[in-house]
């Protein structure tokens, strides 16, 4: 195998292995919250406790390669950049939502988070649409997930003044 082959497969692998690290780190920092969770009051349609950690993981591998196929592009196209800092942005915003909601349990606090992350998120679809339409459609469930997440966080917050 060529050395030209295997850079791309390191970068793949390091693109994926970012957005895992973050919610692996945030998951580990608020576990004791994450066990309360099951205790608190929740909105109809919320989804069993088991099924949060096996979407993240799904999401996070979609986002790394996405953001993968962006830094491919990195020295073709100069928005490239641009896009992926606010892909930084965006993974950093959702990084500090699970202290907000689990740990600190400002569930408020943490839905207006949640809204600027969900903006920030659409951002990054449409930096990354102009770059590469398949890395957009790549982050649509993400987008799709925060926007369900936004529903069950109002709900909580709703429901356990």
């Amino acid at each position: 195998m060529s050395e030209n082959r295997k850079l791309p497969n390191r970068s793949l692998i390091v693109s994926i292995a970012i957005p895992l690290l973050v919610g692996g780190v945030a998951s580990f920092f608020t576990r004791a919250g994450v066990d309360e969770f099951e205790a608190i009051a929740q909105p109809p349609f919320a989804p069993p406790e088991w099924l949060f950690p096996v979407v993240w993981a799904i999401l996070y591998v979609l986002m790394g390669v996405a953001a993968h196929r962006i830094w491919l592009r990195r020295d073709s196209d100069k928005t490239a950049a641009k896009a992926l800092r606010l892909y930084a942005l965006q993974l950093f915003f959702n990084f500090i939502w699970s202290f907000l909601f689990f740990n600190q349990k400002n569930y408020i606090g943490a839905f207006v988070w949640l809204v600027f992350l969900w903006a920030l998120i659409l951002l990054t679809i449409d930096a990354f649409y102009k770059i590469d339409k398949r890395a957009a459609y790549l982050m649509i469930p993400y987008a799709l997930w925060v926007t369900f997440a936004g529903y069950l966080n109002l709900g909580i917050a709703l429901l356990n003044k």
